[in-house]
C-alpha cells in the first residue's frame, strides 16, 4: 500500500523543531475547524502514547548512548504502523479532518542526522503512513526555540542543543512540499494562516467526496 491510500478525509501535518509552536496550533486548528463547522477533527500525534511511544519518549529522556540509530528507527515505524491503523485510517476513511503533530518527515529528520538514509526512510514510511494533504513546518529560530524549551521543562533532548537544533531546523526547511509558516508571529496571525490554506484545500477538493 503506498502513502496515498486514504480517499475522503483530509489529513494535515505540522512539523518543526521543538519549541515551535505546533502542538499549540494542532489544538487550536481543531477548535477553529469544530466552530466553522468540521464537527469530526482528530488531533493526533507521533510518537503516540502506545508502548511503541512510551519506549521512544523513555529513550529521549535517558540518552540515547546505549541505542542503536537502527533500534530507535524501528520502534518509530513500530510505533506509526500502529498508529496509522488504530487512528489515522479509520478517521480519514469517515471523511475526518486529522490534525497530526509529526509524522515521518520528523523521523526523515532526526534519525537522518543519527546518520540513516532520509530517501531509504521516505520509502519505507511511505508504505505504512499517508502521504500529508498538507504539510506545514512552523518556524522558528533555534534562540527562539530554546528559549521556549527551556521556560517548559528543565531537562533536554540530545537533539535540544543549539548546533543540533541548527541543523535540525535546516533539514525541516528542505522538505519542498512543505508550507513554511513563521512560528514567531503572534499565536493568532499563525492560526489564521493555516487555517486559510487548510479550508481552501478543502473548498478545491470538497471534504468526503474523495
Amino acid at each position: 500500500m503506498d502513502g496515498s491510500f486514504h480517499s475522503s478525509g483530509l489529513l494535515v501535518v505540522l512539523e518543526g523543531i521543538d519549541g515551535s509552536g505546533k502542538s499549540t496550533l494542532a489544538r487550536a486548528l481543531a477548535g477553529a475547524l469544530n466552530a466553522r463547522g468540521w464537527p469530526d477533527v482528530v488531533v493526533t500525534r507521533e510518537p503516540t502514547d502506545g508502548p511503541f511511544g512510551r519506549e521512544i519518549r523513555a529513550i529521549a529522556a535517558r540518552g540515547r548512548a546505549n541505542v542503536t540509530k537502527e533500534h530507535e528507527y524501528r520502534l518509530f515505524q513500530d510505533d506509526r504502523r500502529a498508529h496509522v491503523e488504530a487512528v489515522v485510517r479509520p478517521a480519514l476513511a469517515r471523511g475526518a479532518v486529522v490534525i497530526q503533530d509529526r509524522s515521518y518527515f520528523s523521523t526523515l529528520v532526526y534519525q537522518g542526522e543519527r546518520g540513516l538514509d532520509p530517501a531509504v526512510m521516505r520509502t519505507e514510511s511511505e508504505q505504512i503512513a499517508p502521504r500529508p494533504d498538507l504539510l506545514f513546518v512552523i518556524d522558528v529560530p533555534v534562540e527562539v526555540a530554546m528559549a521556549r524549551i527551556r521556560s517548559t521543562r528543565a531537562a533536554t533532548d540530545d537533539f535540544e542543543r543549539q548546533e543540533s537544533l541548527t541543523r535540525v531546523r535546516r533539514r525541516f526547511l528542505g522538505f519542498e512540499e512543505a508550507h513554511i509558516v513563521d512560528g514567531t508571529r503572534p499565536p493568532e496571525e499563525v492560526l489564521a494562516l493555516v487555517l486559510d490554506v487548510i479550508l481552501a484545500r478543502a473548498r478545491a477538493e470538497p471534504h468526503g467526496s474523495r
